[in-house]
């Protein structure tokens, strides 16, 4: 658990904008909390203020009250967001040509046939 001064200064280091003591207590009021600059924030009442912040930001509730900070960052990259024009769909790349059936050499006749061989 954190008090509201020690969760301003994590959230301002999230590098959204620089949240100040009274920037938590906005948010508090915003979510219906009550808080005071000595009260600790736990997990959940975190979770409330961050659902509040805008934009959105990178962490959880448990990873800000955390005793270790900044949260430890994964070394795996971050898979690149899908975009969706609707629900089930997804769009692909914007530069992708069209395929043009009628390219390539024209067919004539009839295909072969494998049980035909050997005149």
């Amino acid at each position: 658990m954190v008090n509201a001064q020690e969760f301003a200064r994590r959230l301002s280091s999230l590098g959204a904008k620089e949240f100040t003591l009274d920037d938590v207590v906005d948010l508090a009021t915003d979510a219906d909390v009550r808080i005071s600059p000595d009260l600790e924030i736990d997990e959940s009442v975190a979770q409330r203020l961050l659902d509040r912040v805008s934009p959105a930001v990178p962490v959880t509730g448990a990873e800000i009250v955390a005793s270790q900070w900044p949260p430890p960052v994964s070394g795996r990259p971050a898979a690149p967001p899908a975009v969706f024009s609707s629900p089930g769909a997804v769009d692909g790349p914007a530069e992708q040509p069209g395929r043009n059936r009628g390219s390539g050499p024209a067919r004539t006749g009839r295909r072969p046939d494998p049980r035909r061989g050997g005149r």
